[in-house]
């Protein structure tokens, strides 16, 4: 029998992945009858989906660096609603990304469109833009959240929201080879490996990778034979290579995510840019710092709209800052050397560290069941509670 044919729409690398283990768990839940179209990147695309176009160009950063491509997005927004109205998919599951998506759900909802639409990670309208949550329940028809605290944001506008976890549990994180890692890169066993993370946005990197080499100049200078670990993603790989090609110290990038679960099994501490790449550190139990950097104007418009404490997921978790946040002003490479230099040279601060991991990691997946296999099945009701013919 011909299976449900899934819409999905996922732009960023971390939404690809996600959108990736969804298909995995939907063809799982539908002995493989399960049928794939939409817009995805590479890991999409190798479990089965042939994009409609290359996302990678609406991976976009801040309020300023979306302004020139407007014209863009909107294009691509018009051409989206077009080919999701001529496939008649049998649900419409968008992934994060709001700016793109959201557009693609307000279009379709403003047309009356019966084609069910569900929203896969809820817009952190717990930290900012709280009227998003009526917005949306306006435009879908089922939110999938990630974390156990959201569901009461959008279940009191009415919006049908299931908890299904965080997809981190399943990454295989914790599962990194530090032999393996050391091995393939000729890294002695006694040399100290510091991970760092410039961020998945060409953005990022470009705000990001010159001040992490000032800083880690800094680390150098109190850590003899450091080596570095530098995992990135695709879509910024050139960017990233080239912008770690002089480093006088001994960096090995890598992409693949078995390869950068080994670097962080190896590695003592890491400098990363804030985004969801810190559960995964947590879930490896690498003790790390967080910092970033937006245009000021961004970061200005976003501080008169942030309503949380904390932009570090682990701290939002456990509500407490367990993981340094270095943001703005405080984004230095004098103050990240200093926090980096603690976690390298400090055993009982990594220890600690650890320990408060665990707890936030516990709060990550509802019991018996995985993320993906619970989003898979909420997608699915989804389709079956739909009218035959």
């Amino acid at each position: 029998m011909t299976g449900p044919l899934i819409y999905l729409v996922a732009c960023e690398p971390s939404g690809d992945a996600l959108g990736a283990q969804l298909m995995r768990a939907l063809t799982a839940e539908t002995d493989g009858r399960a049928r794939f179209c939409g817009i995805g990147g590479p890991e999409m695309q190798a479990a089965g989906l042939r994009s409609l176009f290359d996302p990678s160009e609406l991976a976009l950063l801040g309020i300023l660096e979306v302004i020139p491509k407007f014209a863009r997005v909107l294009a691509r927004v018009r051409e989206s609603v077009a080919d999701i109205e001529r496939s008649r998919p049998d649900v419409l599951v968008t992934i994060d990304s709001w700016g793109f998506t959201g557009r693609i759900h307000q279009r379709l909802a403003r047309r009356g469109s019966p084609i069910p639409r569900v929203r896969y990670v809820g817009p952190q309208v717990w930290a900012w833009r709280p009227g998003r949550a009526r917005q949306l329940a306006r435009w879908i028809h089922r939110l999938l959240v990630l974390f156990p605290f959201e569901p009461p944001h959008f279940t009191r506008y009415g919006l049908a929201t299931d908890w299904v976890g965080h997809p981190v549990i399943e990454s295989g994180a914790d599962r990194g080879d530090a032999a393996r890692f050391r091995g393939r890169h000729g890294i002695p066993p006694e040399a100290t490996i510091l991970t760092v993370l410039p961020g998945s946005r060409a953005a990022e990197v470009a705000a990001l990778l010159p001040m992490f080499r000032d800083t880690i100049g800094q680390i150098a200078a109190k850590v003899p034979g450091l080596h570095l670990a530098v995992p990135t993603v695709p879509g910024v790989e050139a960017r990233v290579r080239a912008g770690v090609a002089d480093w006088p110290w001994p960096t090995a990038v890598v992409v693949a995510a078995s390869d950068r679960f080994d670097a962080f099994a190896a590695s003592t501490a890491a400098l990363a840019a804030s985004g969801t790449v810190t559960l995964e550190l947590a879930l490896a139990g690498l003790p790390h710092v967080v910092a970033y950097r937006l245009h000021p104007v961004s970061a200005w418009l976003l501080r008169r709209l942030v309503r949380t404490r904390y932009v570090n997921l682990i701290n939002v978790l456990l509500d407490r800052a367990v993981v340094s946040e270095r943001l703005q002003q405080d984004c230095r490479p004098d103050i990240l050397a200093d926090d980096v230099n603690r976690l390298l040279i400090d055993p009982a601060a990594r220890s600690a560290m650890r320990a408060q991991f665990k707890q936030a990691v516990a709060k990550l997946a509802p019991p018996g069941v995985l993320p993906s296999q619970a989003a898979a099945r909420a997608v699915l009701a989804m389709v079956a509670a739909q009218p035959s013919g």
